[in-house]
C-alpha cells in the first residue's frame, strides 16, 4: 500500500494516472462481481478504494494550499477579509 509522503512525492499528473488506473482496476472487479464471477481476492476492493482516497487526499491538500498562498494577508497573519458582512 503506498503511503501518503510517497503519494506527496508524485507530480499531480502522476497523482491522476495513478487514480485512473485504480478506478479501471475497481470497475473491473466490480463487473467481475456483477456477472457472477468469482472474485480472485476480495480485499483488493477496500485497498484500491483506500488507495484512490489517499491520492484524491493529497489532490485537495495541494489545492487547498494554492489558494490558501494566493489570498492576501492582512497585519494579524491572517487572510483578509474581502467583503463587508
Amino acid at each position: 500500500m503506498i503511503k501518503p509522503h510517497e503519494i506527496r512525492a508524485l507530480s499531480e499528473k502522476e497523482i491522476l494516472q495513478r487514480i485512473k488506473d485504480n478506478i479501471e482496476a475497481l470497475d473491473k472487479i466490480n463487473f467481475q462481481k456483477a456477472v457472477g464471477g468469482e472474485v480472485k481476492n476480495p480485499v483488493q476492493v477496500r485497498f484500491l478504494r483506500k488507495e484512490i482516497a489517499k491520492m484524491r487526499t493529497v489532490l485537495r491538500e495541494r489545492e487547498l494550499k494554492s489558494v490558501k498562498n494566493s489570498l492576501p494577508v492582512s497585519e494579524g497573519g491572517k487572510p483578509a477579509e474581502s467583503g463587508a458582512a
